[in-house]
């Protein structure tokens, strides 16, 4: 379908924020039931209340959509984490506890997380933005939290590695490869041997 899609940034009016948002929200409540496989465009439309033609203007396809929510749910756990939580202590526990909080969010809707992270993995050039916009995000979080402050160019390079650990062992936990503990280990172990676990913050 060939058709102008509307950017995030180009979204002027209340109504064109609020229709993505139900968009998403519609996409969100599906993949939430049945995972990667039921969110179908039409579907989505008819949840979301918008004609489907509508729907393609503002995300293209499903991996767009699910790129998208995933971006947004990352932007919503960031937004709540408690920051005077990860006031003090060292690098490592700090970024420890931003790590197990992301993962403890994600795993709490496996159906969700399969959609969105399936998506996320699988997208092609077409969705470069979104996926970039999901990149930057995370570790953005990931170097605030180690950072206690402005992140360092260094924080970032490791807040990277870290992210792509992290979806790993994400995956694996997805597909039944490793429990929650051993992810939670894992991860652990991750973060120590990048930034170790020192005393001085």
């Amino acid at each position: 379908m060939n058709v102008a899609v509307l950017a995030e940034s180009e979204l002027g009016s209340e109504a064109q924020r609020e229709r993505r948002k139900r968009i998403l929200d519609a996409t969100m409540a599906i993949a939430s039931k049945g995972g990667y496989e039921a969110v179908q465009m039409r579907a989505v439309a008819d949840r979301a209340d918008v004609a489907v033609g509508t729907l393609y203007r503002y995300f293209p396809s499903k991996v767009h959509l699910l790129v998208s929510a995933l971006g947004r749910e990352f932007g919503r756990i960031d937004a709540k984490t408690d920051r005077s939580a990860m006031t003090g202590g060292t690098p490592f526990h700090r970024l420890n506890f931003m790590v197990q909080k992301l993962n403890r969010a994600m795993q709490r809707n496996p159906l969700l997380t399969e959609a969105m992270t399936r998506a996320y993995v699988f997208a092609d050039a077409s969705a470069a933005s979104e996926v970039d916009q999901v990149e930057k995000l995370i570790d953005s979080m990931f170097a605030r939290a180690m950072a206690d402050g402005e992140p360092t160019e260094d924080q970032y390079h490791i807040a990277r590695v870290i992210s792509d650990v992290w979806l790993s062992n994400l995956l694996a936990w997805l597909t039944r490869r490793a429990s929650a503990t051993d992810v939670s280990k894992r991860l652990d172990l991750a973060v120590r041997l990048l930034i170790g676990d020192q005393d001085s913050k």
